[in-house]
């Protein structure tokens, strides 16, 4: 999976590519997809969420820039796999999840893996975490209309967010950077994501 879906990509961090080779996709799956789980495809993990195609977790994750020790904001945590890549490179990781059915399996797939701690919230990920802030990274891994100003407002000036952006079926993976007057941003190819369902995201 990494020599051909990441390395084979381009993607050469070498910090990111053995954060993927340490933590095993198939834990963060279900077990009757656990043959699937280093396939180039994205899959299933409950409640209408999906656990993402390995080069997109990779790609996003490449796009943030993190250094280690950064304080990083992930959105939409799911089963915890992106989670514990963000982890292993190093950021000083808080998650949001919407739902309190895979904020609690994310919990036991970390400990499975030996990942964390991660503080991790249960509540509208399109509102990030303001007590946390600020952050000099923002991953988002569900789709939003639009950027949501209230995760804007949490970055560093010159922090990078990377979010998909579009309608509820094909979104543009981009790379937003904060400005003095608002923010960069650049696009980074075609995608297809969950809803971000919150307040400043989709509603339900």
């Amino acid at each position: 999976m990494v020599q051909q879906q990441i390395l084979g990509r381009g993607i050469d961090n070498p910090r990111l590519l053995e954060a993927f080779l340490a933590t095993p996709r198939h834990l963060f799956v279900e077990e009757a997809l656990s043959e699937r789980a280093y396939g180039d495809s994205s899959l299933p993990i409950g409640w209408g969420q999906t656990i993402s195609q390995p080069y997109v977790v990779a790609r996003m994750i490449d796009l943030l820039e993190i250094h280690p020790g950064d304080r990083v904001l992930e959105i939409g945590t799911g089963s915890g796999y992106q989670a514990a890549i963000l982890w292993r490179v190093g950021a000083a990781l808080r998650s949001v999840e919407r739902l309190e059915p895979l904020a609690r399996r994310a919990r036991e797939n970390w400990a499975r893996v030996g990942a964390g701690p991660i503080p991790l919230r249960v509540a509208d990920g399109s509102l990030g975490w303001p007590a946390e802030a600020p952050f000099a990274a923002i991953l988002v891994s569900a789709a939003a209309p639009a950027a949501p100003p209230s995760l804007l407002a949490q970055l560093v000036p010159g922090g990078r967010m990377v979010i998909p952006i579009g309608d509820a079926l094909q979104q543009t993976i981009k790379r937003l950077r904060r400005t003095a007057g608002g923010a960069a941003v650049e696009d980074h190819g075609s995608c297809s994501f969950v809803r971000l369902v919150g307040d400043q995201g989709f509603s339900a």
